[in-house]
């Protein structure tokens, strides 16, 4: 009897921007997940440094949350022998698909996009052409692995459904070119909103105070979360449309101990505002401080880090290999 192959894993992707703080939200909504998903799935983890030029960088600061982003990836547990955590610089062919993408894509589309108009009206001195053109890139980073699936939160659901036909139309003109990638929406998924204003989801891009960084301090979440907005009545109950922001703060308690926000509000009942912002920041501080430890001896392993990068900028090129020639033979470049 012949054995039975196992069925090929299928390939997931995602991107972060080294280009500050990760927040409780990018932990609880994406990080933490990576590490179930990296078990049902090929994955490739990217930190978009080509991306985060959109806007200016200080070299020494991008350098340092590059490598800074790498261990904390590690630290919340993934397994740099099973998934591959890569830089996107380390691979050119990110810049090399994304060139001949450009050539596919409508200026119209371009022109579209949300986030070229939301980043133009906050950095109205640097509206430069790598702004303009950053979806063909995301598109370029995605279907240089052949990708099947995208964990996309609302913000970027634009730049897939751009990914998509982009996809698709080079299909058209060059059968089988590449795999048309689909959304990734997670079962649950905890939506955590600014602390300052929980009409708004939290980013690293506002003020301190209404975000928490996985790497804050403890005493420092505390702070934050006493400072929290909460409203003007008493009860604590999960109601996100009459109270956004006790509804956040249950969301975040219940995303932390795997529960539901109702049932955290049952376990508050008669209690004051204080009492729930105690057990919200309590339950954040335990759940960091192994992440946090992890972090630190990471970081003082530079060595380590440098040799990860290194060697998982290897595999992913030759997987981006792949794909390129493909490419370059479909579209008739001359290869020697």
């Amino acid at each position: 009897m012949e054995a039975t192959q196992p069925t090929p894993k299928k390939t997931l992707y995602s991107a972060i921007q080294p280009s500050g703080s990760i927040t409780l939200g990018n932990y609880l909504g994406a990080l933490r997940n990576f590490v179930l998903l990296a078990e049902d799935y090929d994955c490739l983890f990217c930190m978009a440094d080509l991306h985060a030029l959109t806007v200016r960088q200080e070299p020494a600061a991008l350098r340092r949350n590059t490598q800074s982003l790498a261990a904390l990836y590690i630290a919340c547990g993934l397994d740099p022998e099973k998934s591959l955590i890569y830089c996107q610089s380390h691979v050119p062919e990110h810049a090399e698909l994304a060139w001949i993408l450009n050539c596919f894509t409508y200026m119209g589309e371009l022109s579209r996009m949300t986030q070229f108009k939301d980043k133009s009206a906050k950095h109205a001195d640097n509206i430069n052409a790598g702004l303009f053109a950053y979806p063909a890139l995301m598109a370029a980073d995605i279907l240089l692995y052949q990708t099947h699936l995208v964990p996309v939160g609302a913000d970027q659901k634009q730049h897939l459904e751009l990914t998509r036909d982009i996809a698709t139309r080079m299909n058209s003109l060059y059968p089988g070119l590449f795999v048309v990638p689909e959304a990734y929406i997670p079962k649950t998924s905890a939506r955590i909103m600014s602390l300052s204003d929980p009409t708004r989801k939290m980013s690293k891009s506002d003020a301190e105070d209404s975000y928490i960084a996985v790497l804050d301090a403890p005493d420092v979440i505390r702070k934050k979360f006493r400072r929290a907005v909460t409203d003007s009545e008493t009860e604590i109950r999960y109601d996100p449309e009459n109270k956004p922001g006790v509804s956040n703060l249950l969301s975040i308690l219940s995303a932390i101990k795997g529960t539901t926000p109702e049932a955290e509000a049952e376990g508050l009942r008669g209690l004051q505002y204080g009492a729930l912002k105690e057990a919200t920041s309590e339950a954040v501080v335990a759940a960091l401080a192994p992440i946090q430890e992890r972090y630190q001896t990471l970081m003082g392993d530079k060595e380590y880090i440098s040799n990860i990068l290194k060697t998982n900028a290897e595999r992913a090129h030759y997987l981006a290999q792949k794909t390129l020639r493909k490419v370059y033979k479909k579209l008739g470049l001359y290869q020697v």
